[in-house]
């Protein structure tokens, strides 16, 4: 009885919190071919390998990006995600992908310290003044993420991918953990904390945009 009375208010309270996520995101996510245009792409970070190559689910999001650039849908590229580590760097990685696949070196932007999607989003608008964006990673996420970035003033839309849904395990793994980042994501919003790192305004995506 006694776990019974702890876990009800745990799963009223996580119920809540995946509600609200899919409510503020409904009619925001969208196709590549549907989504409105935007002037900026958000690709949030996942991991990259040590060699410089990005992982699969990195890399369908990079390919979602480079093709929303290709269809006009967006005139530039912010790659968002950890770069805490000198030898660890996400968004080097996502950018050199994107450069090598067509992208214009001008056109992409790094923002080096997007430790999670919340802090991604407080620095698209704070620190690189992002103020509409079209916001790129996998369907299981993509609620959360554009979310989130509504919640911090970008007025968001969100296309998510599918593709790496062959990769089983990891694909169940990023499902099953959603329903407890929405309890984060929550707590976040309410709480209005600052990115971990937060730092004065950049002007890439403005440069980026004049090219």
């Amino acid at each position: 009885m006694l776990a019974l009375a702890v876990l009800t208010p745990s799963l009223v309270v996580v119920s809540a919190c995946v509600t609200w996520i899919h409510l503020q995101a409904r009619g925001h996510v969208f196709t590549v071919a549907d989504v409105p245009v935007a002037p900026v792409a958000l690709v949030l970070g996942a991991q990259v390998y040590l060699d410089g190559t990005p992982s699969p689910f990195v890399e369908a999001r990079l390919d979602l990006a480079r093709q929303l650039y290709v269809a006009g849908k967006v005139r530039a590229v912010l790659v968002s995600g950890d770069h805490g580590r000198w030898a660890y760097d996400e968004p080097g990685t996502m950018r050199s992908w994107l450069v090598g696949h067509g992208v214009p070196a001008g056109r992409v932007v790094e923002d080096h310290a997007g430790f999670d999607t919340y802090d991604s989003c407080q620095r698209a608008r704070r620190v690189f003044g992002v103020d509409r964006a079209i916001v790129v990673t996998q369907s299981f996420h993509v609620d959360r993420a554009v979310t989130l970035c509504r919640s911090v003033g970008v007025d968001a839309t969100g296309v998510g991918d599918d593709s790496v849904s062959r990769f089983r395990s990891a694909w169940r793994r990023g499902s099953v953990r959603e329903p407890f980042a929405a309890v984060k994501a929550a707590g976040d919003v309410l709480s209005g904390r600052d990115p971990v790192f937060l730092g004065p305004h950049e002007l890439g995506v403005d440069d980026a945009l004049r090219h």
